[in-house]
């Protein structure tokens, strides 16, 4: 018998049993996909984060308070709060030429009242340069000028949702809101901007730093101080002359380790792009799990299609049949079982990786849908590797069945 007829047999024999067939690629068809979906999703992830860190800007440096070192994420991201880092310390860094603006912030979560309309918001305090650190642009009226930077003015600048929220397409400029018990003039609304930094900018409201820290939060202190570089080559050099002033600035001994942290936007890729591959590897992995249990799910499959069969395979022998034959027969089958279970895997794989990007882009994600061909590859590769390691037991043990016996197998 040629490799033609054994395959053309072994699909007959599949197609005979379909039930137990479709049964049986059911766990290859979720483990393949399952590696599609995870090699995709993460795929997607990185592209999420590569995209959203190069659209705040790869000249950015951000400040802020806590010590951590270069392969751990600041402290103050752990939820940890910290009181290290003051305006002052930004006053401090204009010093620096290679800085273009800078500017501090500090936030908290409140609701926003206008009349009978209501909507809660993350407010920032933050100073008169944040237009142009963040490359944000206003759609109506303006930002806080200088003059409020060092003030507590009750003033007021809206992201674009808030403003439908609470105005729908009503000219907010000149109205005054209530956040806690604080009244604030509305100077101004951002223009549309989306999610940036994994955080939707329109659902931001922007106060004066002074206001923020003494009306709404009680503080002193800043969460975070960013500074917009002039060029991406000098980010470095800018670095180390942030440390060294922030040092001075906080009185920090030669041997004592930084009460801040300083990263670069690109730090932060590098950093977040770890953490994704590690969980991208963690997952496939348990989806591999559901591809030992498929595979071993095909292997008692066959063990009873051999027992089944044991009659047929005695009469085969019995006509000329050889140990080979019977054993290819058997191997076949399991490989065209794996092969088809694989298959249909990639295709759920894909169908799913490309639901999960339309959703994400929906939402507002810049999200890519991303399908690598290593990645189906591997789910045709391990899926063959599958059903020749499992299929091989059973296609020996029908291939060592004595005719006779076979036989007089009832």
């Amino acid at each position: 018998m040629n490799l033609i007829t054994l395959f053309k047999n072994s699909f007959k024999v599949l197609k005979v049993n379909k039930n137990r067939t479709i049964l049986t690629m059911l766990g290859i068809v979720i483990g393949i996909a399952g590696v599609i979906i995870i090699m995709s999703v993460g795929a997607g992830a990185q592209s999420l984060i590569f995209n959203q860190i190069t659209s705040v800007g790869s000249n950015l440096i951000g400040i802020m308070p806590g010590y951590s070192d270069d392969e751990s994420p600041p402290a103050s991201i752990m939820g940890i709060a910290l009181t290290t880092l003051k305006n002052s310390d930004a006053q401090a860094l204009k010093q620096i030429k290679e800085i273009e603006s800078i500017t501090s912030y500090a936030r908290g979560v409140e609701t926003v009242t206008w009349q009978n309309q209501k909507t809660d918001s993350t407010f920032i305090g933050t100073t008169s340069e944040y237009p142009l650190v963040e490359s944000a642009e206003i759609e109506l009226g303006n930002f806080f000028n200088q003059s409020v930077d060092k003030a507590v003015v009750r003033e007021i600048v809206l992201g674009w949702q808030i403003w439908q929220d609470l105005f729908g397409n009503e000219n907010p400029v000149g109205k005054r809101v209530k956040i806690k018990r604080e009244n604030f003039r509305v100077i101004g609304v951002m223009k549309k901007r989306g999610v940036q930094g994994f955080q939707n900018q329109d659902t931001l409201v922007f106060i004066p730093l002074k206001s923020a820290q003494k009306l709404l939060l009680g503080i002193n202190y800043v969460s975070m101080i960013r500074a917009k570089v002039t060029n991406d080559d000098d980010v470095p050099i800018v670095i180390e002359q942030i440390k060294q002033i922030l040092r001075e600035q906080h009185n920090v001994g030669n041997k004592k380790p930084d009460d801040f942290t300083v990263r670069a936007a690109t730090q932060a890729l590098d950093a977040l792009a770890q953490i994704t591959n590690a969980l991208k590897l963690f997952l496939t992995c348990i989806a591999g799990i559901s591809l030992l249990v498929g595979g071993v799910g095909i292997m008692n499959i066959m063990l009873v299609a051999v027992n089944e069969r044991t009659h047929e395979i005695g009469l085969r022998k019995a006509i000329g049949a050889t140990k080979s034959n019977i054993q290819t027969q058997f191997l076949i089958e399991s490989i065209i079982l794996t092969i088809l279970g694989g298959i249909i895997g990639i295709l759920i794989g894909v169908l799913f990786s490309g639901l999960i990007a339309s959703v994400a882009k929906y939402l507002g994600y810049n999200w890519d849908f991303i399908v690598s061909v290593p990645s189906i590859l591997l789910g045709v590769g391990v899926s063959g590797f599958v059903g020749i390691i499992f299929g091989w037991y059973p296609a020996r043990r029908a291939a060592k069945l004595e005719p006779v016996e076979a036989l007089r197998y009832e």
